[in-house]
């Protein structure tokens, strides 16, 4: 039988694959026309496409180094260089960092789009708390302690809620109140970009309380919509938005 680890590693190589292909299409697009707000764009889905890339190598670690302290719960930490980054590699703290800077990303270009006057004390308050969980992600670990991989969870839900929530409502208010055609997909596609980017940590909690209750020992069907969501929020984005503004006159 395949292991089901080695499974979610080739889907999660496709993922990147794709993923890497949509931003050179993206990255072109704005070296063509030079566009901000594209740039922003791209660098949000560089961020996820990162850490895409870092649970894809938390798989192929466990998989191929031979490391017992990286599969078996009761074998202590070393406490060297190497373990330090690869335990915080393999319990997806690298993988939540990145998907904390898309999220920054995302409410710069929130700003940007919409609120070229934002609050200052809000700006300082996102930055603050931005700062305060990257160091929360890299320094409070412990091997094997579940609450503190549930907190880091936690934290980056309230930001993405935070964050991508009021940006697709102020997306959709736009698409409603715009009559240019591409102007109207543009906010569209940004709408649909927020809601699948909720929906990859969505699918990926609901993946992990089915994993937990039942004990199922490979991935549920949300584990695969998670990334799934990444996929079409890029491309949804780059169809809607990136093509069309970079084919105006």
């Amino acid at each position: 039988m395949i292991d089901p680890m080695f499974i979610g590693m080739v889907f999660e190589a496709c993922i990147i694959i794709m993923a890497s292909i949509l931003l050179l299409l993206i990255l072109k697009k704005y070296f063509e026309r030079k566009h901000e707000l594209t740039l922003y764009l791209f660098i949000i889905f560089l961020n996820f496409t990162i850490s895409i890339v870092f649970t894809w190598l938390s798989k192929v670690l466990r998989l191929y180094t031979g490391l017992k302290y990286l599969t078996d719960p009761s074998v202590a930490d070393p406490g060297t260089i190497e373990s330090w980054f690869l335990l915080r590699i393999i319990s997806f703290r690298f993988a939540m960092i990145f998907i904390t800077l898309a999220i920054l990303f995302t409410y710069i270009l929130k700003i940007n789009l919409f609120d070229v006057e934002a609050n200052k004390i809000h700006k300082m308050i996102v930055f603050i708390y931005t700062g305060v969980s990257i160091v929360y992600m890299l320094f409070i670990y412990i091997k094997g302690n579940l609450l503190l991989d549930i907190i880091t969870f936690t934290i980056v839900a309230i930001f993405i809620g935070a964050i991508y929530i009021p940006f697709m409502r102020r997306c959709l208010g736009a698409y409603k109140n715009v009559d240019d055609t591409t102007f109207k997909k543009a906010f569209l596609s940004l709408s649909i970009m927020s809601i699948c980017f909720i929906l990859v940590f969505v699918f990926q909690i609901i993946d992990r309380i089915f994993m937990l209750l039942y004990s199922i020992p490979g991935y549920t069907v949300f584990y695969y919509l998670g990334w799934i969501s990444a996929i079409v929020a890029i491309l949804c984005a780059y169809l809607g938005y990136i093509k069309p503004k970079a084919q105006e006159k």
